[in-house]
């Protein structure tokens, strides 16, 4: 069991998170959350011991091991294979067989386990490095983005292993319906605290949500309770006879705690401009075919037409042609054979992986939005850098200070300058937060252009697809229907021993949600019926408070008026009048007593309703 307590950690005088404490039980497989910047790499770096808390401690059990996955690229054999089997245990040195099973899973071939580490790309040389850690079965697997450069057949391998991993397992991606198909439990860092709780994302954030929305609304009663007790106190502060009453009160309001109110937390929020389009097609490519040495073709007398509104995803395996056909498709290619026809009309954004390169180090995130386009001003330019989450001086930061992430949003903020009607998206969210991904989502959903979008993301494949082009067995396919008709006639052409099916995932999904949003439905039904319940039974409580403080104080301006007509009548002597008097007073006196007997048990009752209903909503 992995065990933290009271972490603190900090960078610059920036707070990650302060006094968490939390626990990884055995067989515990653990999805960790938090928007970028908020911690997660850090929190992965405090548990692998390469780096240390400013407070607290993690506690492992002895002779425990982890398994962080490295960016940092250093190999020292002469074949994939070879490098693969550095990361088996001592007793294991000569099982070959279970790194080529998992090199396999992970997209090399036969061949490509003869070849040298260092003739792949930097993605698969991660998947190198990932397929070491996997194969020293440590008791803890640390994964940081593990999905970043797989393609959908390799994302599913590792899902199917890792839903079968024997120990512990925490998990970031910004996949979270690969997530969700993984975990058993979700540890969240949000306000710079941590929270863990059973179940997947849905589940995770529904909870948030219900318990930020019960603390504003226990703020909001406990302000006014405390106003209503200060009005207590200031109005019968100098009444003798109640100074129990107003010392009680006085006490209670210096043992309520006062709840901030919450700060608002940004989020991603954009919309793509649209240019109008008034044509039947947007492009036409005829039977293009392309490759990089003349010999080998990636793509081959390949046929598209795409249409206004048309929601177009690209899939296939890493390395088959998917952004090399985006590209002929932008134009930064010229296709070897064939033609690619564009309307008019068309103006295309093009956003693609390796575009984070292109960005000016010494420049300003502002200076680089701004650059873009020579018709936009800096207070569009500013507007964009707002809904990019850089807001005010944050804009002003330089280009080469920022993570991989905020490179990525001023990315999207260069595209968000120009208004178009054509989309080309090559991984668009391979460096955003979950949050993001959200909203990424929402913006291509209501884009009112077409999009063509490379993805391994199925999330993003279920919600967006209609039409899709698949890389497959050194074909290009145009497939007319969603990804989810895709998987019913038949999907990936692949052994069924590498690719489980995932047919019924979207429906499992759907359920899911559908569940969630019912309970959701019923939680705010019932803090509904809860509202209206303690409503009801303080209006008439309140309305006779409201009549015997009216009582109270007329009785007390008579008790005023008799006084002084009893100072005249000693003053004339005048004994039956002053014997008359005397019984006014006392029977007001008498009144005046009984009122604040009956408003201290009207307080109390009132006090004590209040009192059950915010149990019940808590």
């Amino acid at each position: 069991m992995i065990s933290a307590d009271n972490l603190k950690k900090s960078f610059g005088g920036h707070i990650l998170f302060d006094s968490v404490s939390f626990k990884i039980n055995p067989h515990e497989r653990v999805g960790l959350v938090a928007r970028n910047g908020h911690g997660k790499t850090t929190l992965f770096r405090l548990i692998a011991g390469e780096d240390q808390p400013d407070e607290g401690a993690i506690t492992l059990p002895r002779q425990y091991r982890i398994g962080y996955v490295q960016q940092q690229i250093a190999f020292s054999k002469d074949t994939v294979l070879e490098e693969g089997m550095t990361g088996l245990l001592a007793d294991e040195r000569d099982h070959y067989w279970k790194v080529e099973k998992v090199l396999s899973g992970l997209g090399f071939s036969q061949q490509d386990m003869q070849r040298r580490p260092d003739e792949f790309s930097g993605g698969y040389q991660v998947r190198l490095n990932l397929a070491k850690v996997l194969v020293s079965e440590p008791d803890l697997l640390l994964l940081d983005e593990p999905t970043n450069y797989l393609d959908i057949t390799s994302i599913r391998w590792v899902e199917r292993f890792l839903n079968s991993w024997p120990r512990e397992l925490l998990l970031i991606t910004h996949d979270r319906g690969f997530m969700d198909k993984v975990v058993t439990h979700i540890l969240g860092i949000h306000r710079r605290k941590m929270r863990k709780i059973p179940g997947d994302t849905a589940k995770y954030y529904m909870q948030m949500a219900q318990d930020e929305e019960i603390h504003e609304k226990t703020r909001i009663n406990d302000q006014k309770r405390q106003k209503e007790i200060e009005q207590f106190i200031t109005r019968f502060r100098a009444k003798a006879r109640l100074a129990g009453l107003v010392q009680s009160r006085i006490k209670t309001l210096s043992k309520m705690e006062k709840k901030d109110k919450l700060e608002k937390i940004k989020s991603l929020d954009f919309s793509f401009q649209s240019k109008p389009f008034s044509g039947k097609q947007v492009l036409h490519a005829q039977r293009i075919s392309f490759s990089y040495d003349r010999k080998n073709p990636l793509i081959r007398k390949f046929n598209i037409t795409v249409r206004p509104g048309d929601r177009i995803c690209v899939i296939g395996k890493n390395g088959a042609g998917k952004t090399t056909l985006l590209k002929l498709l932008a134009g930064k290619f010229i296709p070897h054979e064939g033609s690619i026809v564009y309307h008019p009309q068309v103006t295309m954004g093009f956003y693609e992986q390796t575009n984070i390169e292109t960005l000016v180090d010494s420049r300003t995130i502002e200076e680089e939005i701004l650059y873009s386009n020579p018709h936009v001003d800096r207070q569009q330019t500013r507007n964009i850098c707002g809904a990019m989450m850089f807001e005010g001086d944050a804009a002003l930061k330089k280009i080469g200070v920022l993570s991989g992430g905020e490179k990525s949003r001023v990315m999207l903020g260069k595209l968000l300058v120009t208004p178009v009607n054509l989309l080309l998206l090559d991984e668009p969210t391979n460096h955003l937060d979950m949050e993001s991904t959200d909203a990424m989502i929402a913006a291509v959903d209501n884009f009112d252009g077409a999009v063509i979008m490379v993805t391994h993301n199925e999330m993003f494949l279920h919600a967006l697809a209609e039409r899709l082009i698949v890389f497959e067995d050194e074909r290009v396919i145009l497939f007319e229907g969603s990804y989810g008709d895709f998987l019913e006639k038949g999907g990936w052409h692949v052994e069924s021993n590498q690719i489980s099916s995932v047919k019924k995932d979207p429906e499992n999904r759907n359920k899911e949600e559908r569940t969630s949003k019912r309970e959701e439905k019923e939680m705010k039904r019932q803090r509904a019926e809860l509202a209206n319940e303690l409503s009801k039974l303080l209006k008439p409580i309140q309305q006779l408070m409201d009549l015997v403080e009216k009582s109270i104080t007329g009785h007390e301006k008579d008790l005023d008026r008799l006084n002084t007509e009893l100072l005249d009548a000693s003053q004339s002597k005048n004994g039956s009048l002053i014997s008359e008097l005397s019984q006014a007073i006392h029977r007001r006196r008498k009144e005046i007593d009984d009122r604040y007997e009956e408003l201290e048990r009207l307080t109390t009752e009132a006090e004590e309703k209040k009192t059950q209903f915010e149990d019940k909503l808590k």
